[in-house]
């Protein structure tokens, strides 16, 4: 797995969207226990923590130290460094394995593996993300040329499983439906530049070209934003989920 975002770590857990209860609700109406869960990847910890309300105790794992570092503490969360695709963790260990944002970047066959190994019987897995944002039709294209005709050379190859909404990911586990969900969330013109800080193609673009690439689009955003205090985001969230057969 690719570390992509501890540079970043303290824009990304100030910026990066929180998932809607619909969701929590979704995996609490598909578990048949509340024992143990598994955050895979979990990054500043923020599915974990939700998670934490519902299970006796949660392990959140992820390969950058500065992430985790992010992450609040609660007493039934064990955080530790550590590769998804290669976990020490026993045998039919879970009642729940979840994955928020991440699973493209991921070894599908090692990772597959490791869930059908450590999964309960009865256990359900899920791989959440989100695609694009949407805004209005004046700020969307400013957004998607960014993201697109000046980034796209930027974007690791793994972006395209969420182009492709995760169906080009194998998954070797009994699919069961998920319901059409987004995220909405309200930003002000700071947070969605902070916010598109955090991409790793951005990133990926400083590097190589030693330049934010964020100011060659500032003004147009600017204009597209208007005069408005703030404004809702919308993100679709791209969702599969199953059982060991």
């Amino acid at each position: 797995m690719k570390d992509n975002f501890s540079t970043q770590s303290k824009q990304y857990a100030q910026f990066r969207p929180t998932y809607p209860q619909a969701f929590y609700d979704f995996i609490l109406s598909e578990i048949t226990a509340t024992d143990t869960a598994w955050d895979c990847a979990t990054g500043n910890g923020q599915v974990a923590v939700q998670l934490a309300k519902t299970f006796k105790h949660v392990y959140a794992t992820d390969l950058s130290q500065n992430q985790l570092a992010n992450a609040p503490q609660k007493e039934n969360i064990t955080y530790q460094v550590e590769q998804a695709e290669d976990s020490s963790f026993k045998e039919q260990s879970f009642d729940l394995i979840t994955v928020a944002q991440a699973i493209h970047w991921f070894n599908f066959d090692a990772f597959f593996a490791t869930v059908k190994r450590t999964l309960k019987p009865d256990g359900l897995f899920v791989a959440v993300g989100y695609d694009l944002m949407k805004i209005d039709e004046k700020l969307d294209p400013v957004i998607h040329y960014l993201y697109q005709d000046i980034l796209g050379a930027y974007w690791d190859e793994e972006r395209k499983h969420i182009e492709q909404r995760y169906q080009s990911i194998p998954f070797p586990l009994k699919e069961i439906d998920c319901p059409s969900l987004e995220i909405q969330t309200i930003w002000n013109f700071d947070q969605l530049i902070g916010y598109l800080e955090t991409w790793s193609a951005l990133q990926h673009h400083i590097k190589a070209r030693g330049n934010n690439p964020i100011d060659l689009v500032i003004d147009d955003l600017k204009k597209a934003w208007g005069d408005e205090e703030s404004k809702t985001i919308h993100f679709p969230l791209i969702m599969k989920a199953g059982r060991n057969f």
